[in-house]
């Protein structure tokens, strides 16, 4: 009997996708992190954020059923993940709200100690030349395309199973640095110094830069950088199943890492801690062998032999 239980938990375990296990290890934290906030005052919707993370842990035990229904439903079950993670941003900025500079004179020293000085507000002020501020906004302003447009471009060209190891490359990515804002924020170099308002701050891609953070930012979410972390994982996955298309975004992505520093979006070491995550990321799924589903017949014949 016991052996049958065993092998109905193993049955009901195997329909879901380390993606989906991801996706379940990060919404504890992050339900964690909501119980933590209620201790406090002047944290909004924390009632509604615990069930938006109920929610979605039901669209989770939802994921496996979607993918048996057909092209539509495989889709969705396998890139909600990259769906969800706009909304798991504004998250990490409600919970962080009140944490100020807590964390940022850490950083800072970090920052000294690392580069020798506060690179993230020197640099555009020691170096304001408008063709490279106008390069690395413009590749600052292409994040969205890089982190999208690698699993997609993998996906419509027929490389579907490497475009699901790319989505959760890019899922436990965005995980591992959420969890670290949530529980370590960091405002980051944007709120703590004043703007910089030279001639390289004024181009058109730094100005539209500074218009999206301003509609859509999130506090305490500067260290590490997901930005550099996933856009350098996004395109080194690329590089990996389809090169050309990873040399495509290459120079994109290296003009990202170094604009997020130059636009005093974030720390020196927030970009170096991103490159380091993204590197651990590339490592582990290289390594990592492919998962092959168990057809569904022999978890029924086991329980049939074990009656």
């Amino acid at each position: 009997m016991a052996f049958v239980e065993t092998g109905r938990l193993r049955g009901q375990l195997a329909q879901y996708e380390p993606v989906d296990l991801a996706t379940i290890v990060y919404v504890v934290a992050a339900t964690i992190a909501v119980l933590l906030s209620l201790r406090s005052d002047g944290v909004p919707g924390e009632w509604w954020l615990l069930l938006a993370n109920a929610l979605l842990l039901v669209l989770v035990a939802l994921a496996p059923r979607a993918r048996s229904r057909g092209p539509v439903g495989r889709t969705l079950g396998d890139w909600y993940p990259m769906l969800l993670l706009p909304a798991l941003y504004a998250e990490v900025g409600i919970l962080t709200l009140n944490a100020g500079f807590q964390n940022d004179w850490t950083v800072q020293r970090l920052e000294t100690w690392v580069f020798g000085s506060e690179v993230s507000y020197r640099w555009i002020r020691e170096m304001p030349n408008v063709r490279l501020s106008w390069i690395l906004h413009a590749c600052y302003l292409m994040y969205v395309v890089i982190l999208y447009g690698s699993p997609f471009g993998l996906w419509v060209s027929g490389r579907r199973d490497q475009a699901r190891r790319t989505i959760l490359a890019l899922a436990v990515t965005f995980f591992l640095c959420y969890m670290v804002f949530l529980f370590f924020p960091v405002a980051g170099p944007r709120y703590a110094f004043d703007l910089p308002s030279n001639a390289a701050a004024r181009v058109w891609p730094a100005r539209a830069a500074q218009w999206v953070l301003d509609m859509g930012d999130s506090w305490g979410a500067a260290f590490p950088s997901s930005h550099v972390a996933g856009a350098v994982v996004a395109t080194g996955m690329a590089v990996r199943y389809w090169r050309p298309l990873g040399l495509a975004l290459l120079p994109v992505t290296a003009g990202l890492v170094l604009g997020v520093v130059y636009g005093q979006f974030h720390y020196g070491v927030d970009a170096l801690s991103g490159l380091v995550v993204a590197g651990l990321i590339l490592v582990v799924t290289e390594w990592l062998p492919e998962r092959r589903p168990q057809p569904a017949v022999s978890v029924v014949g086991a329980l049939e032999v074990s009656r």
